[in-house]
Parts: structure tokens; C-alpha cells; sequence
């Protein structure tokens, strides 16, 4: 299968938001291995090529943009009716001629505004041409403003912007504007698609993140615990990673840990983390749910700036520590928006923890002057399972919680592609 995305852009800014929605899309097509050309404008300038733009798979195409060697000049045709520039259908016939050639070995052609612009009314009309000629190829209207009101009786070549091109679904970004959009273009609202924008968190990731979201999918998990400690047994890591299992097992949402640990002399290191691994299987984690930044190439410790970082993808933050004399990581933790469980029987963390109004537990602490060991009746297993059920409810029913999680996983480009456009491509897949 080979897709074209026909844009006709004259320059590349990504002040013009339709540039980046087509670089996500391009991201998605060439990320599952999808060949990819981008057709433009002849006047589209190929020093303002980047990112993706300039990735060495595209198949980079420009359109003529040239009658009797004079450059064609757009005009905005966004009235219903009226009078086309004396040129206009001898510009369509050149334009349709040179899209015919470039479209020979496409199968799917994914359209930007084509339909929708008024300045793109000479492509419109050259478009529909193409495809009287080309009807093997399914063609994809993709509209990115607000749907026009049809007119009663539109006349030709007006009626481009409100009439179905034949094998052409025709797309919105959002739900809410698909009886517009069917409307607009005389369609019904069953042959019409939605193709959410995406949110790229991982374009704007420093290296040292990105790196780890190559190893572990930070992304689409509905809980994502990112605990950062030294790696001591008084930081009770087993703790996390058996609340996590139990709220795994309860509830059945997808759950990751990630350890960002650094070492510490009086432990054995591989002893602590299998023990860690085996008690978060035990509850109900996966192998596949839990890492440690040391495995994934930061041996002797996670930066802290990309800590920070973490916590702004991460939504539940954990601290059963033994001891604290202050836990700077709960302040980092709640300012990137996470939901705060923390060890309650820890002077500090119960004063800190107050003030954030943090969700409390209790685990084994160290106090001033004596230590303190919990009993749980009827047992932890079930003190756990009681707590996890909570936290799950509490964090779905916090609305900042919430949209966090969700413009994480639904708007990510992951979710985009295989919920959205892929279907689109491969309807009977």
C-alpha cells in the first residue's frame, strides 16, 4: 500500500497548525511502515524542510504551479457563486494533468482542505478530474475548520465545496462537527470519519526521557507510577510495586512502575530487585510492568531535570517509605499533577501530605526516638485491596487526574493511528 498526503502547502512554518498536524500523521504512516509521498506546491521551498519533512522515506512531489510559464496566482473562491478568473480551467487542466502523473502509484490520497478552501478551488476541481481517471485510488477529504453552511443550489465550479467526490470519505477532527460537516458537503454522517488532532509528548522529550520511552511504553499505560529514590530497602521499593499489582489485579488497568534508581552501598543490588520483581508478580504485575532506570542505561542514576519530566506523563505517585526527613520527590511528584498515596506513619510525609491533602496509607516508619510496625487485620492482602480500590475511584473522580491521563493515551499519536486513521486505510482489517 503506498498513501499520498496531497497538501498543496507553499511553505512549511509550524506557525501554520496544519503543517504539524500533517507532520504527526506523516510520523504515524512512516512509524508502521507505510509508503509515504507528500505532494505540495511547486513553491514550497525545500530549504524549510525539517523533522520529519525531511525524513529520507518521504517521497517528496511538487505539483505545478505554473500556466504559460507565469505563476498561478490563488484566489480565495469562498462564495457559493460568482465569476472564476479567466485562466481558472485552463490552471485545472495543467494542475489535474501533472496530480494525474504523481498519483499513477498511490492507492489511498489523504487531502488537506482541498475540499474546503476556498483558495484551493482550482485543486478541487483538478482533483476531482484525477480521480474520474484514477477511480482505483480511495481518496481521504480531510477538513480542518469549521464546516461551511451548504447553499441551496450551488453552481458549478462552486459546488466543489459542497458536493461528494465519488470513493471519498470525508473526516473531522472532532465528533461534534461531523453533522456539519455532512451537511456541507451533502454526505451522510455514516460516511464520515473522525481523526482526532494529536498530542506528540514524545517530540518534546529531552533525550534522556525519550530513551527511556523507547524501552518502556510511557504512553497509553491507565496507571503510571514513576517512584525515584535511593536504592535501599528503607525506601521499601516492594511496597509500590505490590499496591501497584493489587490495583492491577483489582480493577484490570493496564499499570507500570518505573523505578528511578540510583545505588546505594548497603544493598545487593540484584538480590533487592528481584525480590521487588517477584513481590509485584505475586500481586499481580506483570515482569513486562516494572523497571528500574538502571537496567535501561542510567546505571548510576536518572537525572533529576528528567525526573521532573516524568512526573508530568505519570499520574499516581507512591511513597511507603521507611523514613523521611523531609521527601523533596512528594513536592516534584504533586507539582507535575500526580495523585499523592504516602506512608501517613512518617512524621514528614504526614506533614507534607496534610498540605497537598495526599491520600494517606500506613506502612512500617521510623519516628523520632522509636520505630513503628503496622498490623493489618484482616491481613495486608486485604488492606491493600481495600486502599486500591479507592485510590482508583479517587483518581478517576479527580478531574485534573483525569484529563491528564486521558490527553496522555487517547490524543497520543499511538492511539490516533490505530483507533482513527489506520482503520481508514484498512477499513476491513
Amino acid at each position: 500500500m503506498k498513501v499520498a498526503i496531497l497538501t498543496m502547502f507553499n511553505g512549511l512554518s509550524h506557525t501554520y497548525s496544519l503543517v504539524n498536524v500533517v507532520a504527526e500523521q506523516l510520523e504515524m504512516l512512516l512509524k508502521n511502515g507505510v509508503k509515504t509521498k507528500v505532494i505540495v506546491s511547486q513553491d514550497c521551498n525545500d530549504d524549510e524542510r525539517k523533522g520529519v519533512y525531511a525524513d529520507e522515506r518521504l517521497e517528496w512531489v511538487k505539483v505545478t504551479n505554473k500556466f504559460n510559464g507565469n505563476k498561478i496566482q490563488w484566489h480565495d473562491y469562498s462564495q457559493p457563486d460568482g465569476q472564476v478568473h479567466e485562466t481558472f480551467y485552463d490552471e485545472v487542466e495543467v494542475i489535474a494533468s501533472d496530480l494525474e502523473e504523481k498519483l499513477l502509484d498511490v492507492d489511498i490520497c489523504i487531502m488537506h482542505d482541498i475540499h474546503y478552501q476556498g483558495w484551493h478551488l482550482v485543486h478541487n476541481v483538478a482533483i476531482r478530474k484525477v480521480q474520474e481517471k484514477l477511480q482505483n485510488i480511495k481518496f481521504i477529504a480531510m477538513t480542518h475548520s469549521v464546516p461551511v453552511n451548504r447553499p441551496s443550489n450551488p453552481k458549478w465550479p462552486f459546488s466543489c465545496r459542497y458536493t461528494p467526490m465519488p470513493n471519498t470519505t470525508y473526516v473531522y477532527p472532532t465528533y461534534s462537527g461531523i453533522p456539519a460537516l455532512a451537511k456541507q458537503f451533502n454526505v451522510p454522517e455514516g460516511k464520515c470519519r473522525v481523526v482526532h488532532n494529536s498530542l506528540n509528548l514524545k517530540s518534546f522529550m529531552s533525550k534522556e526521557v525519550r530513551s527511556i520511552h523507547d524501552q518502556v511504553d510511557l504512553i497509553s499505560p491507565d496507571i503510571l507510577i514513576v517512584y525515584p529514590a535511593r536504592f535501599t530497602t528503607g525506601k521499601r521499593f516492594e511496597k509500590v510495586a505490590s499496591l501497584a499489582g493489587v490495583i492491577k489485579a483489582q480493577t484490570e488497568l493496564k499499570v507500570k512502575v518505573l523505578f528511578c534508581d540510583f545505588p546505594s552501598m548497603d544493598t545487593n543490588l540484584d538480590k533487592y530487585k528481584a525480590y521487588i520483581k517477584n513481590i509485584g508478580n505475586s500481586h499481580g504485575l506483570e515482569k513486562t510492568d516494572i523497571f528500574f532506570t538502571s537496567d535501561l542505561g542510567y546505571a548510576e542514576g536518572f537525572p533529576r531535570s528528567s525526573v521532573l519530566e516524568l512526573f508530568t506523563l505519570s499520574n499516581l505517585f507512591i511513597c511507603p517509605s521507611y523514613s523521611e526527613s523531609f521527601g523533596l520527590t512528594v513536592i516534584e511528584a504533586s507539582s507535575r499533577g500526580n495523585f499523592l498515596v504516602l506512608n501517613e506513619a512518617v512524621p514528614a510525609l504526614e506533614e507534607l501530605g496534610k498540605q497537598l491533602k495526599a491520600y494517606f496509607m500506613r506502612w512500617d516508619a521510623r519516628n523520632f526516638g522509636y520505630d513503628t510496625k503496622e498490623i493489618y487485620k484482616p491481613s495486608e492482602q486485604a488492606y491493600l485491596k481495600e486502599h486500591a480500590s479507592r485510590i482508583v475511584n479517587l483518581m478517576r473522580d479527580n478531574p485534573v487526574i483525569y484529563a491528564k491521563t486521558l490527553a496522555r493515551q487517547k490524543y497520543s499519536p499511538q492511539w490516533v493511528w490505530y483507533n482513527q486513521l489506520e482503520p481508514l486505510l484498512h477499513p476491513n482489517k
